[in-house]
């Protein structure tokens, strides 16, 4: 199979690549491509002509989002366009990655596959909008939803609490924001699963189980032996940031499993992380 992969050089297109080695795969990222510029991905998806496209390059940075919501509409939201537009010139398939923020978090039991979308911030309505490209310009198409996704080499969370506790020996984490912590290797495996179903549809892809911000810090510093350093848990109102994520906002996981397709408990996945780390 021909693949196109955006965002090659980002913490999930990196793990993809040696996954896809069976497959001939070219990459677009920046600075070399830009997703927001339509003629150029034409040109390009016309040259390659790609059995699929795979597509988690996105503007991620929530806050930044928040900052400037014309910036993320443009690359999440219209950068999906150009995409999917030509994706259905040259027939092919288009896998795109979203997000958690897509859903208010208002909700009292984890998010199915297809619950209402209403966004509570740019970030997440630039996302619904590459949401709602892929299904109406697409009639053979995968939207998988992910959330608080972590990888070696990148920084987030699980690295940002280590070095946290490590600079200032003690924590301040937010026990009103929940979420499914995903490690990266294990998205990147059920991707790769999902596309040799072609089983065309919306898929919340996480690894299993929900936790707060607060739960997830105090497990990564027992994970790391860390665990005497105190964690104090706040509420989001003692923070000032850009953004307003989702309060509650851990998704299901029914439609892939349907296909066999599961990933383990996040408790499991940040210890094999951490292990590969070195933490």
């Amino acid at each position: 199979m021909k693949i196109l992969l955006t965002g090659h050089k980002g913490q999930l297109g990196r793990t993809l690549l040696p996954l896809l080695d069976e497959h001939e795969v070219q990459g677009l990222d920046l600075p070399e491509h830009d997703i927001t510029d339509r003629e150029e991905v034409t040109a390009l998806v016309h040259e390659i002509r790609p059995d699929l496209i795979l597509h988690p390059a996105a503007m991620t940075d929530v806050d930044g989002c928040a900052r400037d919501p014309q910036a993320a509409y443009r690359v999440n939201g219209m950068g999906t366009q150009n995409l999917a537009l030509a994706a259905a010139d040259v027939d092919a398939e288009m896998l795109y990655v979203s997000t958690n923020e897509v859903f208010d978090g208002t909700a009292s039991a984890p998010y199915h596959e297809w619950a209402a979308r209403r966004p509570p911030n740019p970030y997440g309505r630039s996302k619904l909008a590459g949401e709602w490209y892929t299904q109406n310009l697409l009639t053979r198409f995968y939207i998988v939803r992910t959330a608080w996704l972590y990888a070696e080499g990148g920084r987030n969370f699980p690295h940002k609490i280590i070095h946290l506790a490590d600079e200032r020996g003690a924590l301040r984490v937010v026990t009103d924001e929940v979420g499914n912590p995903t490690y990266v290797k294990d998205l990147a495996a059920a991707i790769v699963q999902l596309i040799h179903t072609h089983a065309y549809g919306i898929y919340h892809l996480v690894n299993e189980g929900a936790a707060s911000r607060y739960d997830f810090a105090r497990e990564i510093l027992r994970l790391s032996e860390r665990d005497a350093i105190p964690v104090e848990p706040i509420t989001s109102d003692a923070f000032e940031r850009a953004s307003t994520p989702p309060p509650y906002a851990p998704m299901l996981n029914h439609a892939a499993a349907a296909l066999g397709i599961r990933l383990r408990p996040w408790q499991t996945a940040l210890a094999d992380f951490l292990q590969a780390t070195g933490y």
